[in-house]
């Protein structure tokens, strides 16, 4: 950081909440997002950052296991708020000492965050789509918040970044600590969002093809070849099964969700399954979708998740260079 002064004082509070040299935390992607790549961020001065996913606490246990065992940085665990082993996994958190846990994929239930809490110093780091819900999760125990616009890839919400940071900056970032996510790809957006108060971002398609990324070659050719406007969002097809759109390239992957939508609807027609039971239906076939892609390299089939920053990513480098070409775009821009 010595070599970027301007950006290290605008990230300062960042830095010093999550305890790494740069405020870039890594997006939770699934299968992309394990010990390989988490460890390889933090090292380079960044925050890693593991995708539980729809891991088993036992999964989850061995690979903060093995993370600690190729970084002493630290690094967070992202938690998906409807998995059904959700305080199995808390435990798993606080047995390893992990200093920071990510809620993610909804409201965290009740008790979530006090698991989380109970008898130590880890920090909360909640996801918000509006204001309103910001202040509640605020007041309801988390330290800090990510907004994440819908240019991101995988999940996303349906406000734009730039409207959700000057929605929620203005009135939250003087008081407590926002990482803005969603279509970042060069650091002169980053300066952008530090100006308005963020306290640091968080990146994901940039670093999916990093070199310590273990996704398959095909996949990662796959990034190369799109552009911004081919990471499209995936369609509901009944209202009745509210399904959090997903960002991905657009495959034969995309079309065979739309077809499992409707299945998974019919069977809640027919009473075979209940509403929650069809919403952990639509995300394991995520789940298996995204593993086709990532670690088979079936990129026609399989879910090529990716935010609209794919454009920029035009070939494989290490995480250490990726965040020094981020943070000098970030200086320079901050200094003009």
């Amino acid at each position: 950081m010595n070599n970027f002064p301007i950006t290290a004082a605008f990230m300062q509070r960042g830095t010093d909440f999550l305890g790494c040299e740069t405020a870039i935390m890594c997006g939770a992607m699934s299968w992309v997002s394990e010990r390989n790549l988490v460890a390889a961020i933090s090292n380079a001065g960044g925050f890693g950052v593991i995708a539980c996913g729809a891991m088993t606490p036992e999964l989850l246990d061995r690979e903060i296991a093995a993370t600690k065992a190729l970084t002493t940085k630290p690094f967070g665990v992202n938690l998906i708020t409807m998995h059904p082993a959700l305080f199995d996994l808390i435990a798993v958190c606080r047995k390893h000492g992990v200093t920071h846990v990510v809620l993610a994929g909804g409201i965290p239930p009740k008790g979530s965050v006090e698991a989380i809490k109970d008898g130590g110093d880890t920090k909360v780091i909640c996801f918000a789509p509006t204001l309103a819900l910001a202040k509640k999760l605020l007041r309801s125990g988390a330290d800090a918040m990510v907004i994440e616009g819908m240019e991101a890839g995988g999940h996303i919400g349906p406000v734009s970044t730039s409207v959700l940071a000057q929605e929620i900056l203005p009135a939250l970032a003087a008081e407590h600590l926002i990482f803005v996510a969603g279509g970042i790809g060069r650091g002169e957006a980053i300066a952008g969002y530090l100006e308005m108060g963020a306290a640091g971002v968080q990146l994901g398609t940039r670093f999916a093809c990093a070199t310590e990324s273990i996704a398959h070659p095909d996949f990662k050719k796959a990034f190369f070849r799109a552009s911004a406007r081919e990471a499209i969002a995936s369609v509901q097809v009944d209202p009745r099964l509210p399904v959090i759109p997903v960002r991905a390239l657009k495959n034969k992957g995309t079309e065979e969700f739309t077809a499992k939508q409707r299945e998974v609807a019919a069977l809640l027609d027919a009473g075979e399954v209940d509403m929650g039971e069809a919403q952990l239906q639509i995300e394991h076939f995520w789940a298996g979708a995204l593993r086709r892609a990532v670690i088979d390299g079936d990129v026609e089939n399989g879910s090529v998740m990716a935010g609209q920053s794919v454009g920029m990513v035009t070939k494989e480098e290490p995480a250490a260079e990726i965040i020094a070409e981020l943070m000098s775009q970030c200086e320079t821009a901050l200094a003009k």
